[in-house]
């Protein structure tokens, strides 16, 4: 008797804990059609050729591929057999909704529920999120302690006073990353147990491939900004202000960095381009990289419920 009473309990927390978390979606995306202003994307969008648009969109494509394909390695190392017809479009759907959302709705509640709902455990979800955080902040550490400590960057003069010290964090940057990857190599003791998670040690070659994903993604992010800019622009000071002021919208917990983005590129590159010019570049890059991919992260999240409702009863048969 007391079984089915609590069963059905669970049900009914898990129907409600789904209809908060659908509210939530839909506040959020609320929130960030309205801090929009349309008008000016339409302006900048015609101010860019056809040609242009279309290199951004493809730079933003391959920038998403990489990005998922942090999650093809958590499925590497945690040995879970879904398939990467699977994978590729639920890892898009949750850095989509990370970008626009933040890590709360897309890197934790988001990749939970969909790896969940697709056979795997919170033992093996947590490790993917590990994996890809590692992926993704190790290849941060890499390029911006290469561009900070080598005074990449080409910052306006009352800026000046502050690079010994960027190039101070470079070199700290650097050295964590190389920790991290000497540890991969030569660490004797290859797992430790915290709470109830196994937490093992990559090889040093799974650790390289993890700063070259990450490295490569940050790369492309820049090169997606460098392109809308005119010819002018300066790659490594582009990638080192895009470095910054991504540091920035994680201290804010600003989902998107709404405004911090545009501040930090108006700081750092007012001497380069007028204002105008920077503003017209990062709303194009948002339309490009955050709008129109949550557009198809909405599709394909949609999708990937649908799919989950109808291979669950398949699986909860045989039990």
């Amino acid at each position: 008797m007391t079984k089915p009473r609590s069963n059905a309990k669970f049900k009914r927390l898990k129907q409600i804990a789904t209809l908060v978390f659908f509210i939530l979606i839909a506040g959020l995306l609320f929130t960030v059609i309205r801090n929009v202003d349309w008008a000016e994307v339409s302006l900048a969008l015609r101010g860019y050729s056809s040609t242009m648009l279309a290199t951004a969109i493809a730079i933003s494509a391959l920038s998403y591929f990489v990005f998922s394909s942090y999650d093809v390695l958590g499925r590497i190392y945690t040995g879970h057999q879904l398939p990467l017809r699977q994978v590729y479009p639920l890892a898009f759907t949750v850095y989509a909704f990370n970008l626009n959302f933040g890590a709360w709705v897309g890197s934790l509640a988001l990749r939970y529920r969909l790896y969940s709902r697709a056979g795997l455990d919170i033992s093996t979800i947590t490790r993917i999120l590990t994996i890809s955080l590692i992926s993704n902040w190790l290849g941060y550490m890499l390029l911006a302690g290469t561009v900070f400590s080598l005074r990449l960057m080409d910052l306006p003069a009352n800026w000046q006073i502050g690079v010994p010290a960027l190039q101070l964090i470079g070199f700290a940057l650097l050295a964590v990353s190389f920790a991290y990857l000497l540890a991969c190599r030569f660490s004797k003791r290859r797992s430790w147990q915290w709470r109830d998670h196994e937490i093992i040690l990559p090889s040093l070659q799974f650790a390289l491939l993890q700063g070259l994903l990450g490295a490569v993604n940050w790369s492309l992010m820049a090169a997606l900004i460098y392109v809308l800019l005119p010819e002018q622009a300066f790659y490594p000071s582009v990638l080192g202000v895009l470095l910054v002021s991504s540091i920035a919208g994680v201290i804010t917990h600003i989902p998107a960095g709404l405004g911090v983005l545009e501040a930090i590129f108006l700081a750092l590159l007012q001497h380069q381009f007028a204002p105008s010019v920077l503003l017209a570049t990062l709303i194009v890059y948002r339309a490009v990289y955050f709008l129109l991919p949550l557009v198809f992260a909405l599709i394909f999240y949609v999708l990937l419920e649908r799919h989950a409702k109808i291979s669950q009863p398949a699986k909860e048969e045989p039990a």
